[in-house]
């Protein structure tokens, strides 16, 4: 439905609309997921949606929603979670007073809250920084309230850490205390700083390669000496010590 050239146009419009520069993704799998939202309001061209996002609210949710992507889970892939209590937080834990955690495009809020019920059990200090580029979904993050069927994703020894309600449960407020809900585009914002640990997984698998690498290089700065970076079960980093990484684990790299 777009050509090149239309494509292209529409990014710089959208950059312009919403700060988010599509640019950066992989283009066949964002012009899929265009396609499919033109036809879905029957509209003939790129310039007619264009218009639509601008003066409907509705359509621009719509959009954002479709563009960034927020799946995610309790403990998603559990035996990476094992590594990253027995292998990782002895490491990071090591000497210090207070672990410092950013969970980067932390959609709505499983991620972050799952590093809590982990640090609360083993009884570490820690403060964890949670952003998304999605503000609707960080409301939603905030609040901390899920659907029922998301618990079987969480292990039973942090029942303790939820409240069941009916069809649905929310985490306990004392996670909420240390955890700071924030938006931050990664494509566009500056990067804070002095983490021990970094979440960003199945986040990567959506962009370019030169833009992955800028990434990567920004994430290693945000990092304390010797701090690690947990990436998704499809996001192997190749040539890690290019970019000032190692390997430590299965989707585990120590700044080097």
């Amino acid at each position: 439905m777009l050509t090149e050239q239309n494509y292209n146009d529409f990014t710089t419009k959208v950059f312009k609309i919403t700060g988010i520069d599509l640019s950066n993704y992989k283009e066949k799998q964002m012009k899929r997921r265009l396609d499919s939202l033109i036809e879905k309001r029957s509209l003939a061209s790129y310039d007619e949606y264009i218009k639509l996002i601008k003066t409907s609210p509705q359509a621009l949710e719509e959009f954002l929603d479709r563009v960034t992507i927020n799946v995610s889970e309790f403990f998603r892939n559990r035996e990476r979670w094992e590594v990253l209590e027995q292998k990782v937080l002895p490491l990071i834990a090591n000497g210090k007073d207070k672990i410092r955690v950013w969970s980067a495009a932390c959609s709505s809020g499983q991620e972050p809250y799952s590093l809590a019920m982990l640090f609360e059990n083993k009884g570490l200090k820690y403060e964890i920084l949670a952003t998304d580029i999605d503000e609707k979904i960080l409301s939603k993050a905030k609040k901390g309230v899920y659907n029922l069927k998301e618990k079987s994703g969480i292990p039973s020894r942090y029942d303790k850490y939820i409240d069941v309600d009916n069809n649905q449960f929310s985490v306990d407020p004392k996670l909420k205390r240390n955890i700071s809900f924030d938006k931050h585009n990664l494509l566009e914002n500056k990067y804070p700083g002095n983490f021990d640990l970094i979440l960003c997984r199945n986040v990567m698998i959506y962009f370019k390669e030169s833009t992955k690498k800028d990434i990567y290089k920004r994430f290693n700065h945000s990092l304390n000496d010797n701090g690690i970076l947990f990436v998704g079960s499809t996001e192997q980093i190749f040539f890690a010590d290019n970019l000032a990484f190692k390997s430590l684990d299965t989707f585990f790299y120590k700044k080097i």
